[in-house]
């Protein structure tokens, strides 16, 4: 016969079923039934009803992650389509790098790259903290009426240029809708800075995962020890190899992280996660 029934919620961890056959709870029960997974599904349901504008679930560092919260923004700000660019540099030239996008292949190929770097580089583009200006495709002056058309016929009416805030590079966030005046004002203007977060992670991410990828783990290793106050003969000993070789491993790693000595390269190494 059924005495009691008693549920134990652990946030984020637990859910646990007990069912007893005794009428004293404290007793150990009969059965016992656990979803792992089922409280943090609960809340995670809950904190999904949230904009994206709001909240971040996710570190936005990987591409994966990136892809979900651009959708996410899409749906907040009723846009259709978006795209993140940087206007990189390299050998003195500027070119538009896209960082994802949701931009059909046909649409940014009519554009180009010249174009694309037209208006990102124009007075069009909306600084952090102003009113976002929406653009409407087939009045913009910076294209054809060739690229206008192909533009609107892919679904790109309406255009917001916005600047994002992720230090020195140039990076840029393109929502798009297929209807002018489709968009939420408010909600954009909280996705530029939305964007800025994330972008400025993803960046950061990026980077410190290639300077890692750069480093060998001896090269690693020699590093850590040194910033546990190890002398290089003592890592030396740790190691098993020759005084020279550890030298030559640090040399390694500070130039491979582009610092300028051995304290701002365990500096920079422990700040970005390296070791």
């Amino acid at each position: 016969m059924l005495r009691w029934v008693s549920i134990v919620f652990r946030p984020f961890q637990s859910v646990r079923l007990r069912v007893g056959l005794h009428p004293d709870p404290s007793r150990p029960p009969v059965r016992t039934w656990r979803w792992e997974r089922f409280a943090s599904a609960m809340a995670m349901a809950s904190f999904d009803t949230q904009p994206a504008s709001t909240r971040f679930a996710s570190d936005p560092a990987s591409q994966g992650e990136l892809f979900r919260l651009m959708r996410e923004i899409c749906r907040d700000t009723d846009a259709d389509h978006y795209m993140i660019v940087e206007l990189a540099r390299e050998r003195g030239r500027q070119y538009p790098k896209i960082i994802t996008s949701n931009w059909v292949f046909d649409a940014i190929e009519a554009l180009g790259c010249e174009a694309i770097e037209k208006i990102l580089d124009s007075a069009l583009a909306t600084d952090a903290g102003r009113s976002p200006l929406p653009l409407d495709v087939a009045m913009m002056n910076l294209i054809c009426a060739r690229q206008s058309a192909s533009l609107r016929e892919h679904g790109h009416g309406e255009l917001y240029c916005l600047k994002l805030q992720t230090g020195k590079r140039r990076v840029y966030a393109l929502l798009t809708s297929g209807t002018p005046g489709k968009m939420n004002v408010a909600a954009v203007w909280r996705a530029q800075m939305v964007c800025s977060y994330a972008i400025s992670r993803h960046l950061a991410a990026t980077a410190n995962a290639a300077t890692a990828d750069r480093l060998s783990d001896r090269e690693r290793e020699c590093l850590r020890w040194a910033s546990e106050g190890k002398t290089t003969d003592e890592v030396a000993v740790i190691l098993g190899v020759s005084s020279n070789t550890v030298n030559s491993y640090v040399a390694n790693a500070i130039q491979k992280i582009g610092a300028s000595n051995r304290a701002m390269a365990i500096a920079t190494a422990i700040r970005n996660g390296i070791i």
